[in-house]
């Protein structure tokens, strides 16, 4: 069994603005860089405990190959001592095609909401359930031979559309309820334990 903790990445200045990011690799903000230094500080207060010193908590960060949520996975990892986060193409953002660069007020005038709308060009939602989970678990077996036997928590620093994806997958589709979303910066608890994926607690926000 795996304790994941799974990271949305901090602001950048397409969040602030409201626009679709996607595969577009949009760096981090000075908000979204305070953002990562405060999610560390929680992340400290659960794993490390009061007298655990700084390179001594029991886990590893991976994240994203996209600037974002790479830096946001460096950052936690220089505040909490981890090694250097190792990265995987297949948490990046869900591609959103024609939408990307798009504000979300044209984008629900263009095509509607945006958990149900066809846009062209953009990665079928089945195809991102199938590619997260499948880099989850390369990250859990890379995450597993590198820290057994010893009980360490995996973080990982993904994007809003493949965690809420996750979410969606370790409870049949139940959570979250629409018009629920998830902040940047914002932590969420799963457990993997045999090729399943079960959600312990999400950070929700409604719009």
């Amino acid at each position: 069994m795996t304790a994941l903790i799974l990271i949305r990445h901090g602001e950048t200045d397409w969040n602030r603005d409201r626009r679709i990011q996607g595969a577009t690799d949009i760096p981090l903000n000075d908000t979204g860089r305070a953002q990562a230094r405060a999610t560390a500080a929680v992340l400290r207060g659960r794993l490390g405990g009061a007298d655990r010193p700084a390179g001594a908590i029991p886990a590893t960060i991976v994240s994203s190959d996209l600037a974002r949520a790479r830096e946001t996975a460096e950052i936690i990892a220089a505040e909490l001592g981890l090694a250097a986060p190792r990265t995987y193409r297949g948490l990046r953002e869900r591609a959103y095609g024609d939408a990307e660069g798009v504000g979300l007020d044209e984008f629900r005038e263009r095509w509607g909401d945006s958990y149900t709308a066809e846009v062209p060009g953009a990665e079928p939602w089945t195809d991102l359930r199938t590619r997260g989970i499948a880099a989850l678990g390369r990250a859990v077996r890379d995450h597993r031979r590198a820290t057994a036997p010893a009980a360490s928590s995996l973080i990982v620093v993904s994007h809003g559309a493949l965690i809420r994806e996750m979410i969606r997958h370790a409870t049949a589709d139940e959570l979250p309820p629409a018009g629920e979303r998830l902040l940047n910066g914002s932590a969420h608890d799963f457990v993997y334990e045999r090729d399943h994926l079960r959600l312990v607690a999400y950070a929700g926000l409604v719009a």
